[in-house]
């Protein structure tokens, strides 16, 4: 299962994002679960990157499947923008193929 945290401080804004795990909807290579969490997840991050200003530290683990990101403040309005979407998308794939292989939640840090 791939799990995805979203992380919030106290006023709700965001200071990062967690990924971690394999769908195992399928066979590496055709899991489409683990392909759409991919393309959103690094999409979202590519975006942060190329297109605003908050600055944020990745840790990546090809192995356990693990992204993790946290931003050196809380996000401005386009970051939040971009991870709102980014959640919006991960939500479906959990409503549509199940917390079996994909599970979004929020933590307050």
């Amino acid at each position: 299962m791939i799990t995805i945290t979203m992380y919030q401080n106290k006023q709700g804004r965001y200071t990062g994002f967690s990924c971690i795990g394999h769908a195992g909807y399928a066979s590496a290579g055709e899991d489409i679960v683990c392909a759409g969490v991919s393309a959103l997840v690094l999409n979202t991050i590519n975006a942060v990157d190329a297109f605003t200003q908050d600055a944020f530290d990745a840790n990546t683990d090809q192995k356990t499947g693990l992204i993790d990101i946290r931003f050196h403040h809380p996000v401005g309005h386009d970051v939040k923008l971009l991870l709102d979407t980014m959640a919006l998308g991960l939500r479906d794939i959990q409503k549509n193929y199940g917390t079996d292989h994909c599970l979004i939640e929020f933590k307050e840090v």
